[in-house]
């Protein structure tokens, strides 16, 4: 298990897993004018696919948190993503950082326009750091399943290779950035975009892969 004991403390003071026996887990609502609110059924099936194939008992239904709110650690892994722009107040990026430091996780998932707006709000979290991008040899490609490409293409847009990159503390990777691949447009119910079944396997694959990864399936 990658949640420190500081999280641990975190979570259970502030009832996160003590008002039931499922973990949960969030989307991640900010300022700015972006759609954070994208892709619906996302991490409902992501969900649904992680307790079937992974077995983890995840609540079926995730929670709606601010970045700025205490209550963020209450969840062990928040999900962000969107097509535009996004801003981060002072506290907020501050919030996101202890929570980060504490042993929280964050996915990022560019759903195509979100690039150059988190990599500018994410150097208010972490200034002396920047994305570093993850090698296919990384485990977080080769938990449940293997991806020996590492991230996959899942939606074109630019026809650009799709990327994953790192944030880390003290080695930690604490924040995943997935780039030109629109995992979340793969796991949302397939007759959103008529996904091959295939393509739409590989995402929610890759996605239950960021799961273990973080709760040490």
């Amino acid at each position: 298990m990658r949640i420190s004991f500081l999280f641990l403390f975190l979570l259970f003071t502030l009832g996160g897993a003590a008002q039931g026996s499922s973990v949960k887990i969030a989307l991640l609502k900010y300022n700015g004018g972006g759609d954070w609110y994208s892709d619906p059924t996302a991490l409902p099936n992501l969900i649904e696919f992680c307790n079937e194939n992974l077995h983890t008992n995840i609540n079926p239904e995730p929670s709606t948190i601010e970045i700025g709110s205490p209550e963020l650690f209450n969840f062990p892994f928040v999900h962000l993503t969107g097509h535009g722009n996004i801003i981060l107040s002072e506290s907020d990026a501050m919030n996101l950082r202890v929570y980060l430091e504490g042993g929280g996780f964050l996915h990022i998932d560019d759903n195509y326009g979100l690039d150059e707006y988190i990599r500018r709000e994410m150097k208010k979290v972490f200034p002396d750091q920047e994305f570093v991008e993850l090698p296919p040899s990384h485990e977080i490609f080769h938990q449940k399943y293997d991806f020996n490409e590492g991230i996959p293409k899942i939606h074109e847009h630019d026809n650009k290779t799709p990327q994953a990159f790192g944030l880390f503390v003290n080695d930690r990777l604490v924040c995943l950035y997935t780039y030109e691949t629109d995992l979340g447009d793969g796991w949302e119910d397939i007759d959103v975009h008529n996904d091959p079944e295939d393509l739409r396997q590989k995402a929610l694959r890759m996605g239950a892969n960021i799961i273990a990864y973080v709760f040490g399936q």
